[in-house]
């Protein structure tokens, strides 16, 4: 049994509680003068004996209900008030069990809303995250962990989104107390646009103010909205020449040629590789669009590159025949599996080795290698073509673009190929390294991240 320190309170309690009985009955005693003095100062001894005991027993348990009050609402508090041998003790027990199990029931019941409240915030698909007054974060929910990063409960929001946009919206409302809307840019190897919903918060007890911070995602909205741009402006553009081909040989075919078989086969022929470029055309956009709108949601299948690599070789065969060029492959043995999007991975290594194919010399070498670097897999396809001058390099990328538009046309390009490479690496959070000498031929490399790395 553990031993209970009785304090002074206590001890006056149990005083009281001996003193009152035993005067009461040593009064009795002397009024009813039925015994002498000797028997009568026995009898008080003893009644006053039987009340000090009882006076300290009381004392001892005023001692263990005092601790036991102050242990409610505490940790163990779940732990039941036993009774009390004395009748006042017993009911004392009685009222403060009752009113331990009202307090056990209240602090479940707001347990049980504090876990309901915080499975809701986690189950939202928006990034949510509670800040101070001194713009420290509180708490997140999982959204916001796989967009910031799993640290970020006591960081400072500067440290996990650097936005004078966003700490300007936070300080507007600690200071004024209204919600607001908030856009800015997050930077990284994907570029996304946000838009921060701020509302303030009175914390409860005089904790201080607080700001809900809710994150909308928008950079599929303004991706499609900058690809409708984009396909008004160039687009159009691009199908203007062949269709201004085919209109021109339907005319020249209902005309002067029409009774002309030789020039009605140039012409049908010339016209269906016009249809065909318009429809490699479409099929690149819709490849491209495909790739931008899911670009911000990385993958997760394991790969092995090697494979992919031997499938495409074994693809572009004939393409290469063609050319006369021999196609090569250096893989190590052991290479290790990486992150990616099977597809994807092939869509980009088909591109580079049938670019290699098209614009290297007639006769020449494409040579495909791989590689480990650091915590990724290097993958170089390299041509001994005519090379690509340096002012050409930081543009090759970009939609439509073409060093030699004319060759380009003539081989076949739809001028998104590259575009659809790097948008494919940018989502498998890899990297693309151009690297070209004139007359010395070019070197595309993308590095991949390893299956247990990410670069």
């Amino acid at each position: 049994m553990p031993r209970l320190g009785i304090c002074r309170t206590d001890f006056l309690y149990a005083a009281a509680f001996a003193a009152v009985p035993g005067l009461v009955a040593l009064g009795a005693l002397f009024a009813l003068d039925v015994i002498g003095g000797l028997a009568t100062l026995c009898g008080g001894a003893v009644v006053v004996a039987v009340a000090l005991a009882a006076g300290l027993a009381w004392g001892y348990e005023a001692a263990a209900l005092r601790e036991a009050t102050m242990r409610i609402g505490l940790d163990g508090s779940a732990e039941r008030i036993a009774s009390r041998r004395t009748p006042l003790g017993a009911g004392l027990a009685e009222n403060l069990e009752q009113g331990r199990k009202r307090v056990s029931n209240a602090l479940d019941a707001l347990e049980e809303r504090a876990l309901m409240a915080e499975s809701l915030v986690n189950a939202l698909p928006e990034p949510v995250l509670l800040l101070n007054e001194t713009r420290h974060i509180l708490h997140v929910n999982h959204a916001a962990k796989e967009l910031l990063g799993p640290s970020l409960t006591g960081r400072n929001l500067v440290e996990a989104i650097r936005s004078p946009e966003l700490i300007g919206g936070v300080e507007r409302t600690l200071v004024m107390g209204q919600s607001l809307d908030v856009d800015f840019d997050i930077l990284g190897p994907v570029q996304h646009h946000m838009r921060a919903r701020l509302a303030p918060l009175a914390r409860s007890g005089g904790a201080g103010k607080a700001v809900v911070l809710v994150l909308q995602d928008l950079t599929a909205a303004r991706r499609a909205e900058q690809m409708r741009v984009d396909f008004v402006a160039n687009v159009s553009h691009e199908l203007r020449t062949p269709l201004a081909s085919l209109t021109g040989f339907i005319e020249t075919l209902q005309g002067p040629a029409r009774d002309d078989p030789a020039a009605r086969e140039r012409f049908l022929g010339i016209m269906g590789d016009q249809t065909h470029r318009m429809g490699r055309l479409v099929d690149d956009l819709l490849s491209l669009s495909r790739i931008e709108l899911e670009e911000h949601n990385p993958p997760s299948e394991r790969l092995d590159l090697s494979d992919l690599v031997k499938t495409v070789l074994q693809m572009l065969e004939p393409v290469a025949q063609e050319r006369s060029v021999t196609l090569q492959a250096n893989i190590p043995d052991d290479l290790p599996q990486i992150i990616g999007d099977g597809d994807q991975v092939e869509q980009v290594l088909r591109n580079l080795v049938e670019n290699a194919i098209k614009y290297g010399l007639v006769g020449g070498h494409v040579q495909v290698s791989l590689a480990v670097e650091g915590h990724a897999v290097r993958m170089t396809v390299q041509d001994d073509g005519e090379g690509i001058a340096q002012d050409h390099l930081h543009r090759l990328t970009e939609r439509f673009y073409r060093v030699d538009a004319a060759r380009s046309r003539q081989v076949g390009g739809t001028g998104l190929g590259m575009a659809i490479v790097k948008h494919i690496v940018n989502r498998h959070r890899g990297r693309l390294v151009i690297d070209s000498t004139l007359g010395q031929g070019s070197r595309f490399t993308v590095y991949w991240p390893q299956a247990s790395q990410r670069i």
